[in-house]
Protein backbone atom coordinates (compact mmCIF):
# COMPACT_ATOMS: atom_id res chain seq x y z
CA UNK A 1 0.00 0.00 0.00
CA UNK A 2 1.78 3.22 -1.41
CA UNK A 3 2.06 6.37 1.92
CA UNK A 4 -0.07 8.71 1.76
CA UNK A 5 0.93 12.13 0.40
CA UNK A 6 1.06 13.75 3.99
CA UNK A 7 3.65 11.02 4.75
CA UNK A 8 5.98 11.33 1.81
CA UNK A 9 9.68 12.18 3.21
CA UNK A 10 10.47 16.04 2.48
CA UNK A 11 14.19 17.11 1.71
CA UNK A 12 15.55 19.56 4.39
CA UNK A 13 15.33 23.02 3.89
CA UNK A 14 18.09 25.83 4.65
CA UNK A 15 15.71 27.84 6.82
CA UNK A 16 11.70 27.52 7.54
CA UNK A 17 9.58 29.58 8.71
CA UNK A 18 7.79 29.55 12.10
CA UNK A 19 5.12 27.19 10.38
CA UNK A 20 7.37 25.01 9.23
CA UNK A 21 7.54 25.72 5.77
CA UNK A 22 9.83 26.26 3.31
CA UNK A 23 11.31 29.34 2.91
CA UNK A 24 11.74 29.40 -0.87
CA UNK A 25 13.40 33.22 -1.42
CA UNK A 26 15.87 31.18 0.53
CA UNK A 27 17.44 29.01 -1.80
CA UNK A 28 19.30 29.10 -3.93
CA UNK A 29 17.79 28.99 -8.11
CA UNK A 30 19.23 25.40 -8.43
CA UNK A 31 17.74 24.09 -5.14
CA UNK A 32 14.84 26.13 -5.60
CA UNK A 33 13.93 24.70 -9.25
CA UNK A 34 14.83 21.23 -7.41
CA UNK A 35 12.05 21.29 -5.19
CA UNK A 36 9.38 23.20 -6.68
CA UNK A 37 9.59 22.85 -10.81
CA UNK A 38 8.31 19.84 -12.35
CA UNK A 39 10.46 18.94 -15.57
CA UNK A 40 9.20 17.23 -18.66
CA UNK A 41 9.36 12.56 -17.53
CA UNK A 42 10.39 13.63 -14.19
CA UNK A 43 10.18 12.34 -10.92
CA UNK A 44 8.42 14.76 -8.39
CA UNK A 45 10.40 13.27 -5.56
CA UNK A 46 13.67 12.74 -6.77
CA UNK A 47 14.20 14.79 -10.10
CA UNK A 48 16.98 14.58 -12.42
CA UNK A 49 19.33 17.15 -12.54
CA UNK A 50 19.47 20.23 -14.91
CA UNK A 51 22.07 22.43 -16.24
CA UNK A 52 20.75 26.01 -16.22
CA UNK A 53 21.16 27.84 -18.96
CA UNK A 54 21.59 31.73 -18.74
CA UNK A 55 21.35 33.10 -22.29
CA UNK A 56 21.14 30.60 -25.68
CA UNK A 57 22.74 32.66 -29.27
CA UNK A 58 23.13 30.83 -32.31
CA UNK A 59 23.79 27.17 -31.90
CA UNK A 60 24.84 27.81 -28.66
CA UNK A 61 23.43 27.72 -24.62
CA UNK A 62 25.23 29.40 -22.45
CA UNK A 63 25.58 27.97 -18.99
CA UNK A 64 25.00 29.75 -15.93
CA UNK A 65 28.30 29.23 -14.10
CA UNK A 66 29.60 30.52 -17.40
CA UNK A 67 30.51 27.04 -19.53
CA UNK A 68 28.60 26.76 -22.65
CA UNK A 69 26.85 23.92 -25.03
CA UNK A 70 26.07 22.90 -28.32
CA UNK A 71 22.62 22.67 -28.55
CA UNK A 72 22.54 19.47 -30.56
CA UNK A 73 18.58 19.03 -30.42
CA UNK A 74 17.24 22.32 -31.48
CA UNK A 75 15.90 22.15 -28.31
CA UNK A 76 13.55 19.73 -28.99
CA UNK A 77 14.02 19.92 -32.52
CA UNK A 78 12.41 23.55 -33.04
CA UNK A 79 15.39 26.35 -33.17
CA UNK A 80 16.41 25.63 -36.91
CA UNK A 81 17.69 28.90 -37.39
CA UNK A 82 19.33 28.90 -33.93
CA UNK A 83 18.39 30.68 -31.08
CA UNK A 84 17.44 34.42 -30.72
CA UNK A 85 18.05 35.25 -34.83
CA UNK A 86 18.37 38.43 -34.79
CA UNK A 87 15.62 38.82 -37.56
CA UNK A 88 13.16 37.09 -35.41
CA UNK A 89 13.62 38.70 -32.76
CA UNK A 90 13.26 41.71 -34.44
CA UNK A 91 9.35 41.09 -35.55
CA UNK A 92 8.56 39.81 -31.85
CA UNK A 93 9.81 43.34 -30.77
CA UNK A 94 8.10 45.42 -32.99
CA UNK A 95 4.87 43.38 -32.52
CA UNK A 96 4.90 43.33 -28.66
CA UNK A 97 4.99 47.31 -29.10
CA UNK A 98 1.96 46.89 -31.20
CA UNK A 99 -0.31 44.64 -29.93
CA UNK A 100 1.38 41.05 -27.67
CA UNK A 101 -1.72 39.47 -27.96
CA UNK A 102 -5.57 40.15 -28.66
CA UNK A 103 -8.22 37.33 -28.87
CA UNK A 104 -9.18 35.39 -32.50
CA UNK A 105 -12.71 35.51 -31.90
CA UNK A 106 -14.88 37.98 -33.75
CA UNK A 107 -11.55 39.32 -34.34
CA UNK A 108 -8.55 39.54 -36.50
CA UNK A 109 -5.15 40.96 -37.30
CA UNK A 110 -2.32 41.50 -40.16
CA UNK A 111 -0.01 39.07 -38.68
CA UNK A 112 -2.13 36.03 -39.10
CA UNK A 113 -3.24 37.79 -42.52
CA UNK A 114 0.28 37.39 -43.52
CA UNK A 115 1.35 34.03 -41.86
CA UNK A 116 -1.56 32.15 -43.83
CA UNK A 117 -0.77 33.54 -46.89
CA UNK A 118 3.10 32.28 -46.57
CA UNK A 119 1.42 28.66 -45.18
CA UNK A 120 -1.01 28.53 -48.15
CA UNK A 121 1.81 29.04 -50.85
CA UNK A 122 3.82 26.77 -49.23
CA UNK A 123 1.35 24.02 -49.28
CA UNK A 124 -0.24 21.57 -51.63
CA UNK A 125 -3.43 23.17 -53.42
CA UNK A 126 -5.92 22.94 -51.62
CA UNK A 127 -4.89 22.42 -48.30
CA UNK A 128 -5.86 25.57 -47.09
CA UNK A 129 -7.99 26.31 -44.31
CA UNK A 130 -5.89 26.99 -41.36
CA UNK A 131 -6.61 26.92 -37.82
CA UNK A 132 -4.07 28.22 -35.39
CA UNK A 133 -3.65 26.72 -31.88
CA UNK A 134 -0.75 27.30 -28.95
CA UNK A 135 0.82 23.75 -29.48
CA UNK A 136 2.05 20.62 -31.17
CA UNK A 137 -0.26 18.49 -29.26
CA UNK A 138 -2.90 20.89 -29.15
CA UNK A 139 -2.91 20.67 -33.22
CA UNK A 140 -3.11 17.12 -33.25
CA UNK A 141 -6.05 17.26 -30.61
CA UNK A 142 -7.46 19.95 -33.13
CA UNK A 143 -7.13 17.29 -36.52
CA UNK A 144 -8.77 14.57 -34.90
CA UNK A 145 -11.80 16.76 -33.94
CA UNK A 146 -11.93 17.92 -37.37
CA UNK A 147 -11.94 14.40 -38.68
CA UNK A 148 -14.53 13.30 -36.38
CA UNK A 149 -16.89 16.66 -36.76
CA UNK A 150 -16.18 16.13 -40.44
CA UNK A 151 -17.68 12.46 -40.43
CA UNK A 152 -20.47 13.34 -38.16
CA UNK A 153 -21.18 15.99 -40.89
CA UNK A 154 -21.70 13.32 -42.99
CA UNK A 155 -23.71 11.33 -41.62
CA UNK A 156 -20.96 8.50 -40.84
CA UNK A 157 -22.29 8.47 -37.02
CA UNK A 158 -20.12 5.28 -36.32
CA UNK A 159 -16.48 6.81 -37.77
CA UNK A 160 -15.86 7.64 -34.03
CA UNK A 161 -12.04 5.70 -33.78
CA UNK A 162 -9.02 6.71 -34.99
CA UNK A 163 -6.23 4.19 -36.93
CA UNK A 164 -2.20 4.96 -36.52
CA UNK A 165 0.71 2.63 -36.71
CA UNK A 166 2.87 1.78 -34.23
CA UNK A 167 6.37 3.56 -33.36
CA UNK A 168 4.39 6.55 -33.61
CA UNK A 169 3.96 9.77 -31.37
CA UNK A 170 1.56 12.75 -31.62
CA UNK A 171 1.74 14.51 -28.13
CA UNK A 172 0.66 14.42 -24.56
CA UNK A 173 -2.65 15.66 -24.11
CA UNK A 174 -5.28 13.12 -23.67
CA UNK A 175 -6.61 12.13 -27.66
CA UNK A 176 -3.00 12.20 -28.87
CA UNK A 177 -1.97 9.74 -26.10
CA UNK A 178 -3.87 7.24 -27.47
CA UNK A 179 -2.24 7.10 -30.43
CA UNK A 180 1.10 7.09 -29.68
CA UNK A 181 2.33 3.70 -29.33
CA UNK A 182 0.89 1.55 -26.91
CA UNK A 183 4.34 0.17 -25.94
CA UNK A 184 6.30 3.14 -25.81
CA UNK A 185 3.58 5.58 -25.50
CA UNK A 186 1.49 6.14 -22.22
CA UNK A 187 -1.36 3.54 -22.17
CA UNK A 188 0.11 1.53 -19.51
CA UNK A 189 0.50 4.49 -17.06
CA UNK A 190 -3.33 5.48 -17.59
CA UNK A 191 -4.83 2.24 -17.75
CA UNK A 192 -8.69 2.21 -19.02
CA UNK A 193 -8.93 5.40 -19.40
CA UNK A 194 -7.02 6.09 -22.45
CA UNK A 195 -9.23 4.43 -25.11
CA UNK A 196 -7.98 1.60 -27.57
CA UNK A 197 -7.74 2.96 -30.90
CA UNK A 198 -6.35 0.78 -34.68
CA UNK A 199 -2.84 -0.09 -34.62
CA UNK A 200 -1.44 -1.62 -37.57
CA UNK A 201 2.55 -2.56 -37.58
CA UNK A 202 5.03 0.09 -38.67
CA UNK A 203 6.09 0.43 -42.40
CA UNK A 204 8.15 -2.58 -42.88
CA UNK A 205 10.32 -0.47 -46.39
CA UNK A 206 13.38 1.38 -44.53
CA UNK A 207 13.67 4.87 -46.68
CA UNK A 208 16.83 4.01 -48.57
CA UNK A 209 15.21 0.44 -49.60
CA UNK A 210 13.27 -1.09 -52.96
CA UNK A 211 10.22 -0.28 -52.74
CA UNK A 212 8.35 -3.42 -53.01
CA UNK A 213 4.88 -3.40 -55.01
CA UNK A 214 3.32 -6.27 -53.39
CA UNK A 215 0.98 -5.59 -50.90
CA UNK A 216 1.95 -8.47 -48.97
CA UNK A 217 5.75 -6.92 -48.56
CA UNK A 218 5.44 -3.25 -48.08
CA UNK A 219 2.55 -3.29 -45.13
CA UNK A 220 -0.07 -1.89 -47.16
CA UNK A 221 -2.23 -5.37 -47.24
CA UNK A 222 -2.51 -5.17 -43.42
CA UNK A 223 -4.02 -1.52 -43.95
CA UNK A 224 -6.34 -2.77 -46.60
CA UNK A 225 -7.67 -5.88 -44.17
CA UNK A 226 -8.23 -3.59 -41.25
CA UNK A 227 -10.28 -0.99 -43.53
CA UNK A 228 -12.37 -3.72 -45.28
CA UNK A 229 -13.38 -4.80 -41.30
CA UNK A 230 -13.47 -1.58 -39.45
CA UNK A 231 -13.96 1.29 -42.21
CA UNK A 232 -17.51 2.36 -40.64
CA UNK A 233 -15.84 2.41 -37.51
CA UNK A 234 -12.80 4.43 -38.41
CA UNK A 235 -12.72 8.37 -39.09
CA UNK A 236 -9.33 9.10 -39.72
CA UNK A 237 -5.65 7.75 -39.97
CA UNK A 238 -3.19 9.61 -38.54
CA UNK A 239 0.42 9.08 -38.52
CA UNK A 240 4.08 11.17 -38.85
CA UNK A 241 5.19 11.22 -43.01
CA UNK A 242 8.29 9.52 -43.60
CA UNK A 243 10.13 10.20 -40.26
CA UNK A 244 8.89 8.55 -36.86
CA UNK A 245 9.87 11.00 -33.72
CA UNK A 246 9.91 10.31 -30.29
CA UNK A 247 7.95 7.03 -30.86
CA UNK A 248 11.53 5.53 -32.24
CA UNK A 249 13.15 7.96 -34.54
CA UNK A 250 12.39 5.30 -37.72
CA UNK A 251 12.26 6.21 -41.42
CA UNK A 252 10.61 4.54 -43.70
CA UNK A 253 9.61 4.50 -47.32
CA UNK A 254 7.76 7.17 -48.74
CA UNK A 255 5.84 5.36 -51.12
CA UNK A 256 3.74 4.13 -48.16
CA UNK A 257 2.05 6.95 -47.94
CA UNK A 258 0.75 7.11 -51.56
CA UNK A 259 -0.73 3.64 -50.98
CA UNK A 260 -2.43 4.43 -47.63
CA UNK A 261 -3.73 7.76 -49.40
CA UNK A 262 -5.31 5.91 -52.08
CA UNK A 263 -6.92 3.17 -49.33
CA UNK A 264 -7.92 5.71 -47.42
CA UNK A 265 -9.86 7.52 -50.53
CA UNK A 266 -11.27 4.10 -51.18
CA UNK A 267 -12.85 3.68 -47.95
CA UNK A 268 -13.91 7.01 -46.79
CA UNK A 269 -11.30 7.59 -44.33
CA UNK A 270 -9.74 11.24 -44.04
CA UNK A 271 -5.70 11.19 -43.67
CA UNK A 272 -4.04 13.02 -41.21
CA UNK A 273 -0.37 13.95 -41.51
CA UNK A 274 1.76 14.93 -38.14
CA UNK A 275 4.26 17.09 -39.52
CA UNK A 276 5.39 18.51 -35.92
CA UNK A 277 8.55 17.38 -36.08
CA UNK A 278 9.00 16.60 -39.33
CA UNK A 279 8.13 19.57 -41.33
CA UNK A 280 10.15 23.41 -42.84
CA UNK A 281 12.97 21.55 -43.63
CA UNK A 282 13.88 18.99 -41.33
CA UNK A 283 14.66 15.77 -43.68
CA UNK A 284 15.88 17.70 -46.46
CA UNK A 285 12.25 18.91 -47.71
CA UNK A 286 9.80 21.81 -46.71
CA UNK A 287 7.63 18.97 -45.43
CA UNK A 288 8.47 15.36 -45.26
CA UNK A 289 5.19 14.80 -47.44
CA UNK A 290 6.94 16.61 -50.43
CA UNK A 291 9.05 13.03 -50.73
CA UNK A 292 6.09 11.58 -52.55
CA UNK A 293 3.84 14.41 -53.22
CA UNK A 294 1.18 12.88 -51.48
CA UNK A 295 -1.73 15.73 -50.00
CA UNK A 296 -3.29 14.81 -46.58
CA UNK A 297 -6.79 15.63 -45.70
CA UNK A 298 -5.40 17.80 -42.55
CA UNK A 299 -2.18 18.93 -41.84
CA UNK A 300 -0.42 19.52 -38.46
CA UNK A 301 2.53 22.06 -37.95
CA UNK A 302 4.72 23.19 -35.37
CA UNK A 303 7.84 23.54 -33.47
CA UNK A 304 10.34 25.02 -36.23
CA UNK A 305 6.92 26.88 -37.43
CA UNK A 306 8.49 29.56 -35.10
CA UNK A 307 11.79 29.29 -35.66
CA UNK A 308 11.91 27.35 -31.88
CA UNK A 309 11.28 31.36 -30.47
CA UNK A 310 7.85 31.38 -29.09
CA UNK A 311 5.25 28.19 -28.68
CA UNK A 312 2.65 28.18 -31.78
CA UNK A 313 0.87 25.50 -33.92
CA UNK A 314 -1.09 25.21 -36.84
CA UNK A 315 -3.93 22.64 -38.03
CA UNK A 316 -4.69 22.85 -42.14
CA UNK A 317 -7.31 21.34 -43.55
CA UNK A 318 -8.80 21.17 -47.47
CA UNK A 319 -11.58 22.91 -48.19
CA UNK A 320 -13.73 19.82 -48.39
CA UNK A 321 -12.99 19.55 -44.67
CA UNK A 322 -14.43 22.09 -43.94
CA UNK A 323 -17.14 22.37 -45.95
CA UNK A 324 -18.08 18.95 -44.56
CA UNK A 325 -18.05 20.66 -41.05
CA UNK A 326 -20.29 23.76 -42.00
CA UNK A 327 -22.87 21.16 -43.33
CA UNK A 328 -24.39 19.87 -40.86
CA UNK A 329 -25.72 21.57 -37.40
CA UNK A 330 -23.98 22.92 -35.50
CA UNK A 331 -22.11 24.63 -38.65
CA UNK A 332 -19.51 25.53 -36.80
CA UNK A 333 -16.01 23.93 -35.59
CA UNK A 334 -16.25 23.12 -31.97
CA UNK A 335 -12.56 24.21 -30.70
CA UNK A 336 -11.11 27.63 -29.73
CA UNK A 337 -7.94 28.07 -27.53
CA UNK A 338 -7.72 31.25 -26.00
CA UNK A 339 -4.43 32.26 -27.45
CA UNK A 340 -5.01 31.27 -30.50
CA UNK A 341 -3.56 33.40 -33.85
CA UNK A 342 -1.71 35.27 -30.53
CA UNK A 343 -0.05 37.97 -33.22
CA UNK A 344 3.37 37.94 -31.41
CA UNK A 345 3.47 33.91 -32.53
CA UNK A 346 2.75 34.87 -35.70
CA UNK A 347 4.85 37.76 -36.17
CA UNK A 348 7.75 34.69 -35.05
CA UNK A 349 6.71 32.53 -37.67
CA UNK A 350 6.40 35.14 -40.46
CA UNK A 351 9.62 36.13 -39.70
CA UNK A 352 10.92 32.10 -39.65
CA UNK A 353 9.50 31.58 -42.73
CA UNK A 354 10.76 34.43 -44.54
CA UNK A 355 14.27 33.27 -43.39
CA UNK A 356 13.52 30.00 -45.23
CA UNK A 357 12.11 31.92 -48.41
CA UNK A 358 15.57 34.27 -48.41
CA UNK A 359 18.44 31.08 -47.50
CA UNK A 360 19.29 28.21 -49.23
CA UNK A 361 18.15 25.79 -46.08
CA UNK A 362 18.41 23.13 -48.58
CA UNK A 363 21.88 23.40 -49.44
CA UNK A 364 22.98 23.58 -45.56
CA UNK A 365 20.44 20.48 -44.42
CA UNK A 366 22.01 18.77 -47.22
CA UNK A 367 25.54 19.55 -45.73
CA UNK A 368 24.56 18.42 -42.77
CA UNK A 369 23.32 15.19 -43.96
CA UNK A 370 26.28 14.24 -45.57
CA UNK A 371 28.65 15.24 -42.37
CA UNK A 372 26.84 13.60 -40.19
CA UNK A 373 26.54 9.98 -42.61
CA UNK A 374 29.97 10.70 -43.00
CA UNK A 375 31.14 11.28 -39.48
CA UNK A 376 28.89 8.94 -37.34
CA UNK A 377 30.12 6.11 -40.08
CA UNK A 378 32.74 4.83 -37.59
CA UNK A 379 29.75 4.00 -35.14
CA UNK A 380 28.98 1.24 -36.92
CA UNK A 381 31.95 -0.95 -35.83
CA UNK A 382 31.31 0.18 -31.78
CA UNK A 383 30.33 -2.71 -29.61
CA UNK A 384 26.77 -2.34 -28.58
CA UNK A 385 25.59 -0.18 -31.49
CA UNK A 386 22.40 -2.03 -33.30
CA UNK A 387 21.89 0.80 -36.02
CA UNK A 388 23.03 3.72 -37.97
CA UNK A 389 20.61 6.29 -39.36
CA UNK A 390 20.72 9.58 -41.50
CA UNK A 391 18.12 11.31 -42.82
CA UNK A 392 18.46 15.73 -43.78
CA UNK A 393 19.36 17.14 -40.60
CA UNK A 394 18.71 14.18 -38.72
CA UNK A 395 21.39 11.62 -37.12
CA UNK A 396 20.03 8.62 -34.94
CA UNK A 397 22.82 6.11 -33.63
CA UNK A 398 20.58 2.99 -32.03
CA UNK A 399 22.14 0.62 -29.34
CA UNK A 400 21.04 -2.83 -28.73
CA UNK A 401 20.34 -1.86 -24.81
CA UNK A 402 19.06 1.32 -23.23
CA UNK A 403 21.57 4.38 -23.59
CA UNK A 404 22.33 5.32 -20.08
CA UNK A 405 20.81 9.02 -20.04
CA UNK A 406 21.81 10.00 -16.87
CA UNK A 407 25.69 9.77 -17.62
CA UNK A 408 24.87 11.47 -21.26
CA UNK A 409 23.17 14.30 -18.87
CA UNK A 410 26.62 14.55 -16.51
CA UNK A 411 28.75 14.52 -19.53
CA UNK A 412 27.02 17.68 -21.43
CA UNK A 413 28.95 20.43 -20.67
CA UNK A 414 32.55 18.87 -20.31
CA UNK A 415 32.40 17.73 -24.06
CA UNK A 416 30.65 21.21 -24.59
CA UNK A 417 27.39 19.34 -26.68
CA UNK A 418 23.94 19.05 -25.00
CA UNK A 419 22.42 15.69 -26.24
CA UNK A 420 19.33 14.21 -24.87
CA UNK A 421 18.84 10.80 -26.12
CA UNK A 422 15.72 8.30 -24.92
CA UNK A 423 15.49 4.79 -25.25
CA UNK A 424 17.73 2.68 -27.18
CA UNK A 425 18.56 6.96 -29.26
CA UNK A 426 21.28 8.70 -29.32
CA UNK A 427 20.66 11.24 -31.51
CA UNK A 428 21.29 14.57 -32.69
CA UNK A 429 18.58 17.06 -34.98
CA UNK A 430 20.65 20.23 -34.61
CA UNK A 431 20.07 23.70 -36.16
CA UNK A 432 20.61 24.42 -39.61
CA UNK A 433 23.03 26.88 -39.14
CA UNK A 434 25.70 24.93 -38.09
CA UNK A 435 28.56 24.88 -39.03
CA UNK A 436 30.81 22.17 -40.43
CA UNK A 437 33.32 22.81 -37.10
CA UNK A 438 30.61 22.11 -34.57
CA UNK A 439 29.09 19.51 -36.36
CA UNK A 440 32.47 17.75 -36.13
CA UNK A 441 32.31 18.49 -32.67
CA UNK A 442 28.66 17.34 -32.32
CA UNK A 443 29.41 13.69 -33.93
CA UNK A 444 32.80 13.39 -31.97
CA UNK A 445 30.97 13.66 -28.79
CA UNK A 446 28.54 11.29 -29.88
CA UNK A 447 31.17 8.74 -30.88
CA UNK A 448 32.76 9.36 -27.38
CA UNK A 449 29.94 8.91 -25.30
CA UNK A 450 29.85 5.54 -26.90
CA UNK A 451 33.63 5.13 -26.12
CA UNK A 452 33.26 5.50 -22.39
CA UNK A 453 30.28 2.91 -22.53
CA UNK A 454 26.59 4.89 -22.65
Amino acid sequence: MSAPLAALPRPAAPEESASGALAPRDLTPEEFDRRHLWHPYDSPRAPAPVHRIARAEGIMLHLADGGRMIDAMSSWWCAIHGHAHPAIRQAMHAQIERMPHVMFGGLTHDPAIELGRALVALLPPGLDRIFYSDSGSVAVEVALKMALQAQLARGERRRTGFATIRGGYHGDTWKAMSLCDPVTGMHGHFGSAIRVEHFLPAPPVDFHEVWPPDPAHNGLAEIEALFSRKAHEIAGFILEPVVQGAGGMRFYHPAYLRGLRDLCDRYGILLIFDEIATGFGRTGRMFAMDHVQVTPDILCLGKALTGGHITFAATIATGAVAESIASAAPGIFMHGPTFMGNPLACAAACASLALLGQGDWRKDVARIEAQLAEELAPARKIAGVADLRVLGAIGVIEMDHPVDTAKVHAAAPRIGVYLRPFGRLLYTMPPYVTGAKDLSRITSAMLALLGEGI
